[in-house]
């Protein structure tokens, strides 16, 4: 995630991110995705449907739970946009890099409540 995030720098990037549920989420794999969205991909990030089912297959093929979704934001804090939060689906996680042309300065994860809010996670 950390290496999709500088290298697709100033864009963002997204993906996948896979693993196991055992009191608390862990992630095992990351899977980059291309960035599908029109336009300004230094504001905005799309994944295609085709890539998503793609994400379903590889769990099931790997024997992992697909997690949640990463993405980064250039130049600004890892802190979910309006944008963010209307795409967003309640089971997933939510993990955001903030990054500049260098290095990821800050990840922070986040996951919906039942008033379509997003909570901060735990990062270990």
């Amino acid at each position: 995630m950390v290496q999709d995030a500088i290298k697709h720098f100033p864009n963002e990037c997204c993906g996948f991110f896979f693993g196991h549920e055992d009191n608390g989420r862990f992630v095992e794999q990351a899977l980059p995705v291309s960035n599908s969205k029109e336009g300004d991909q230094k504001r905005r990030f799309s994944i295609s449907p085709l890539d998503y089912m793609a994400a379903e297959k590889h769990a099931l093929a790997q024997g992992v739970k697909l997690l949640g979704i990463y993405h980064s934001h250039p130049l600004h804090p890892a802190w979910p946009s309006i944008h963010d939060r209307v795409q967003a689906m309640p089971w997933f996680s939510y993990i955001i890099l903030s990054v500049n042309a260098k290095e990821v300065t800050r990840i922070n994860s986040f996951q919906l409540n039942n008033d379509r809010l997003f909570e901060p996670e735990t990062i270990i």
